[in-house]
């Protein structure tokens, strides 16, 4: 719209606008908040809730591009607007510069009187702090009384010795309450959208002391504010508000920078005049300036990611899933917000994959809508999903279950997310204050370039190791129909398993990695009779190469080792494949070894003219590789996250934790093992219809004397 049709309507309303009753003032408000919402809608979702003493409304756009988010305070004398009209320039705010906008509905006057919405606003503010929001990733916005509340709100924050936000835009700030400007007198016939007597009827229902700093920021005298940019009409009354509280925040040393329209009125940029587009690039700039924005977390893919999305195939993409039992059922209202503060704590575990020409990367992206878990873990979904989201947050009665696309990280990284969304629930849900230990992380703080780092790249060495080749004894199997996926627990107690291992002298990895081995030798003995005809029989074993490296990163840095036997050469006992895998373990699990093994997949990726190789291409032969040397080297893979502690003010509100990794490409099975306050629980995942695996290692455990408790998700459970 143009300032000649917007001038002209304005003067047919001035006399309705300054006269009306105030409740029909607050329904004009409404009006055109809705018009506003209406028009700048369209790329934006509102998410509405109430916050004790005010309502708020989140505003958040499509294409997220800036961190951070701006805290806008509406205007109305102090008296009218509610959040419908909030919500008008809240979106008009989120959909220009594609950032997060949270509008506050203060209490309003005359009912409400000062200083309730200045302490609505202090608390909006603590809201988005203990929502993850650091003040340096935060701006004011407001206009009118708004403006001036922005203003107040600073004051007040270093009365408290709170930190102060990252700046304040201020569009016709009302900072004057004792209307001691000039311009009351020298633009009252010339303003079209407001007089003198309206804004003292508004003064007049807020407060009766105007000359408070709290009330009327201009006289502030011992004060910290950000740098501020202010708008302002020059025909409008309030005109000398704007100017006097520039000279002053100068005067005391503060940054400010004042544009003044000549022959506009108050409020003018809420109106998106076609001549004053011009603003809306200053405030822009203002905003990457102050918050140093460069947005959104972006990686290219760590090396061990590089194979997933390249060897997806239908059906198959590689996800695992950790979650945690709580003491009282999960309320998802809570559960949501938690989740909102959580994922800005984690820019590339809450990322979407995007392709490039030659490469996949990591893109950080909004928090995930929560959803209500199923029967069956790591259901199938189209690939298309981890280009939205690369993980999913699921609840069911007292159970959070996070499952991870295997690309942005690995068991202990996943782990670190999920204690660190579970704490963060219970701080909201019960208030508990729970400490940054045992791998829970501060909500509120920022990711540590060590956290975001590839690993692989930073610890590889000279000289790469080849990784031997052979066929392997593969499990098969029907299919369930319907792509079901059965799952069956095994519980047992911790300390009896760990008694045996100690007596046996080996570690609980090699203790189950032989009954695992030592079930799949009775399987082939069962199906191959000809001793020529059997193939080796091997289980992958994931090492987390943290502890070998020191390194803090919560992306992948985990490598599989594959341990096992090879069946034609004789009968094993079960001490024997024991006493093998737990020196093979000891062999190959070391700094050195482990390091050439990667050392030759970082060198491949290094090569100048496979990083110009397009990236269609890459995958296909990153695919073939994958069949030939990933998977297929082992029978199975079993992988023991180990034992999960908590920081002791979690405990009484966690039952238990699970670990499930998904089937492999290629087989039917997989394997995962967790511990958790001495329980034992040790995960069979399986798309075929025969439970064989699972009765032959189980039943092996039974035979060696063990007491084993078993879980099923089975629809049959005659199978078992």
């Amino acid at each position: 719209m143009t300032e000649k049709f917007i001038r002209t309507n304005l003067k047919y309303l001035k006399g309705f606008m300054t006269e009306s009753s105030l409740e029909a003032a607050r329904r004009t408000h409404v009006l055109l908040g809705d018009f506003m919402a209406a028009a700048h809608g369209a790329g934006v979702r509102h998410e509405r809730r109430s916050y004790g003493s005010f309502d708020g409304e989140w505003i958040i756009p499509e294409e997220e591009k800036r961190g951070g988010v701006i805290l806008y305070l509406h205007g109305g004398g102090y008296t009218c607007g509610n959040i419908d009209y909030a919500k008008g320039f809240g979106s008009v705010l989120a959909s220009r510069f594609g950032i997060r906008v949270f509008c506050c509905a203060y209490r309003l006057a005359p009912e409400n009187p000062f200083p309730a919405a200045l302490d609505d606003a202090v608390a909006a503010y603590d809201l988005l702090v203990q929502s993850g929001f650091s003040p340096e990733k935060m701006l004011l916005c407001g206009e009118s009384a708004g403006g001036g509340l922005c203003y107040a709100l600073s004051i007040r924050l270093h009365r408290l010795g709170k930190a102060q936000p990252a700046g304040i835009i201020a569009i016709s700030p009302w900072t004057d309450l004792t209307l001691s400007g000039k311009s009351h007198r020298e633009n009252g016939e010339i303003d079209p959208s407001m007089t003198t007597e309206r804004v003292k009827f508004f003064a007049d229902c807020y407060s009766d002391n105007p000359s408070d700093p709290l009330v009327s920021p201009v006289f502030f005298d011992d004060a910290d504010f950000p740098p501020s940019l202010i708008f302002a009409g020059g025909d409008e009354v309030l005109l000398d508000d704007s100017r006097l509280m520039h000279e002053r925040l100068l005067k005391a040393g503060f940054r400010s920078e004042l544009i003044v329209r000549p022959n506009l009125w108050h409020a003018y940029v809420l109106y998106d005049l076609k001549e004053c587009r011009g603003d809306y690039d200053r405030m822009e700039r203002f905003i990457d300036k102050r918050l140093d924005c460069e947005a959104k977390y972006w990686s290219r893919l760590d090396n061990a990611a590089l194979i997933f999305p390249a060897a997806k195939r239908r059906g198959w993409h590689n996800i695992f899933r950790l979650s945690a039992t709580l003491s009282e059922p999960v309320d998802p209202f809570v559960m949501q917000s938690a989740l909102e503060v959580t994922v800005r704590r984690f820019p590339l575990i809450s990322s979407r994959l995007r392709s490039g020409v030659f490469w996949y990367y990591l893109e950080q992206t909004d928090a995930p809508e929560l959803l209500r878990d199923g029967p069956q873990p790591i259901m199938k979904q189209p690939f298309g999903a981890v280009r939205q989201c690369a993980i999913r947050v699921l609840y069911y009665k007292n159970r959070i279950a996070v499952e991870f696309f295997h690309a942005v990280t690995d068991g202990n990284g996943g782990l670190i997310f999920l204690k660190t969304l579970v704490a963060e629930y219970l701080s909201q849900k019960y208030g508990a204050e729970i400490p940054n230990t045992k791998g829970v992380e501060d909500r509120l703080s920022s990711p540590t370039p060590e956290e975001l780092e590839d690993s692989f790249a930073d610890n590889a060495g000279a000289v790469g190791l080849k990784r031997p080749s052979e066929k392997v004894f593969r499990l098969k199997g029907t299919r369930e129909k319907d792509g079901f996926l059965n799952l069956t627990c095994g519980i047992m107690s911790a300390d009896e398993l760990l008694s045996r291992c100690h007596e046996k002298g080996v570690t609980l990895t090699a203790y189950l990695a032989a009954v695992m081995v030592y079930s799949l030798i009775n399987i082939q003995r069962k199906k191959v009779q000809r001793l020529v005809k059997r193939r080796p029989v091997k289980v992958q074993i994931p090492v987390d190469l943290r502890r070998l490296f020191d390194s803090t990163t919560l992306r992948n840095f985990a490598m599989v080792v594959s341990v096992g036997v090879d069946p034609r050469m004789g009968d094993y006992s079960f001490d024997e494949i024991l006493g093998i895998i737990s020196r093979q373990l000891e062999l190959y699990v070391t700094k050195k070894n482990m390091q050439a093994v990667f050392t030759t997949n970082v060198n491949s990726e290094r090569v100048f003219l496979i990083k110009l190789v397009p990236l269609f291409i890459k995958n296909i032969v990153m695919k073939a590789i994958f069949d030939r040397v990933g998977e297929a080297q082992g029978t199975i893979t079993m992988s023991n996250i180990g034992k999960i502690e908590l920081p002791e003010e979690m405990t009484e509100y966690v039952d238990g934790f699970d670990f499930i990794i998904g089937p492999q490409a290629r087989s039917p099975h997989n394997c995962a093992v967790c511990t958790y306050n001495g329980e034992l629980r040790i995960n069979f995942i399986r798309r075929s219809e025969n439970p064989e695996l699972e009765r032959e290692f189980f039943g092996t455990l039974v035979r060696l004397g063990h007491r084993v408790a078993i879980e099923s998700n089975q629809r049959d459970e005659e199978r078992l």
